[in-house]
């Protein structure tokens, strides 16, 4: 199996200045091949008789030219605008398999990132040796032992991160005679909840930090009014297409401030979802979740702000490769099984059930029932009837 390590640096200035050039050298390259592609792919459609642009190519065309056209780039290592314009190229694969939208352009700002080849970099207890600049300091040492494929430096607010990632042997399969099987309901009160009758409840992260990201927008908000005024705006003005307005060191840091909150809201919440995830494929061999349509939930405005705090998408990622690593079996129910709506105990349907109907008794059999635990039992025995041979905990 493989897995990644992502690791906190802290580089000095000078460092920091050569991670920047790096990371703008691999987004230069990046931006230049997908130009060269579809200039490439424009001129063959209008001449077969011409090559098609593949990744090797573009990659060899840089080569000959960056040294004349482009000789900043020998400032950083070679692999930021190789290994740039080869992501290119997987972009464009998955394009064409139909699992990815096609690649367009990147931004400054938004990525900042580069990789290296296991050739090009050395980790040493809590230090990594990167080309052209030498030892930088890590903030913990790697914790897999294997064969390092990759490293990617990436910047994530004003913090520099080292993912690397490991190639190890997979992990021996450890599953019951009769299999654990559990059903999971996921919500907004409360994240997640078990066939067990256990409750997890979710971090909900972006609303505990919403109140100081509002004071810090409109904080933003007033230092721009302000800088407009000094550029000859008048005030509440839009900015004319084409026109910068210089920031204001107030303005940078209050910008920094506001991207280390976003930062934090999401690490929080990465490390929740990590230890349930965790926790279930850990105590269950058998998972059954419903196939949510996220994006669809999302369009209730009642609900987006709560839904896309807990991070539906991401659960579901983390569940399935966990699970992959370790033999064990994601059920998923399809999104229309009417889970909520089905008594456990005797089977009946009830003809409708609002979300704000939280708790019922079945009309039929009279057992009072919670709504997310009726809904987990109801995907939990799916998952049994999918499976055979699974066990309730």
């Amino acid at each position: 199996m493989i897995l990644a390590h992502k690791i906190a640096l802290d580089p000095n200035n000078v460092q920091e200045t050569y991670f920047r050039k790096a990371a703008g050298t691999a987004r230069f390259a990046y931006n230049w091949a997908l130009d060269q592609w579809q200039q490439q792919f424009d001129a063959w459609k209008a001449d077969p008789t011409l090559p098609k642009p593949t990744e090797a190519a573009l990659r060899r065309q840089l080569n000959a030219l960056k040294r004349d056209a482009f000789p900043w780039m020998l400032e950083v290592t070679k692999n930021a605008p190789q290994m740039a314009i080869m992501h290119l190229g997987q972009a464009f694969k998955n394009f064409f398999a139909g699992i990815a939208e096609y690649p367009t352009f990147k931004k400054k700002g938004r990525h900042d990132s580069f990789t290296l080849t296991n050739d090009q970099f050395t980790v040493k207890g809590q230090k990594v040796h990167i080309p052209k600049l030498g030892w930088v300091r890590m903030h913990e040492s790697l914790r897999f032992v294997g064969k390092v494929l990759d490293g990617t430096i990436s910047r994530t607010a004003d913090r520099w991160f080292l993912s690397v990632t490991v190639e190890m042997p997979d992990p021996p399969s450890v599953r019951r005679e009769n299999q654990a099987g559990v059903g999971v309901d996921l919500g907004v009160s409360a994240l997640a909840t078990l066939s067990t009758g256990e409750k997890i409840v979710g971090p909900k992260a972006y609303a505990m930090a919403l109140k100081q990201l509002r004071r810090l927008s409109q904080q933003f908000s007033r230092q721009m009014e302000t800088a407009k005024v000094r550029a000859g705006l008048q005030p509440g003005q839009p900015i004319p297409k084409g026109m910068h307005i210089p920031w204001s060191k107030n303005m940078q840091k209050t910008q920094r401030r506001i991207a280390r909150l976003h930062a934090r809201i999401a690490l929080i919440r990465a490390n929740a979802l990590h230890q349930l995830t965790t926790m279930l494929v850990e105590r269950f061999d058998v998972i059954a979740i419903e196939d949510l349509n996220v994006a669809g939930m999302l369009k209730n405005h009642k609900l987006a702000r709560g839904i896309a705090d807990m991070g539906f998408g991401e659960f579901r990622r983390q569940l399935e490769y966990k699970a992959g690593q370790r033999g064990k079996t994601v059920i998923v129910v399809d999104r229309w099984y009417p889970s909520s709506k089905i008594c456990a105990d005797c089977g009946y349907k009830m003809p409708k059930m609002p979300l704000s109907v939280r708790e019922w008794t079945c009309p039929a059999c009279g057992m009072p029932h919670d709504r997310d635990l009726n809904a987990a039992i109801n995907l939990r025995t799916v998952a049994e009837s999918s499976v055979g041979g699974c066990q309730p905990v």
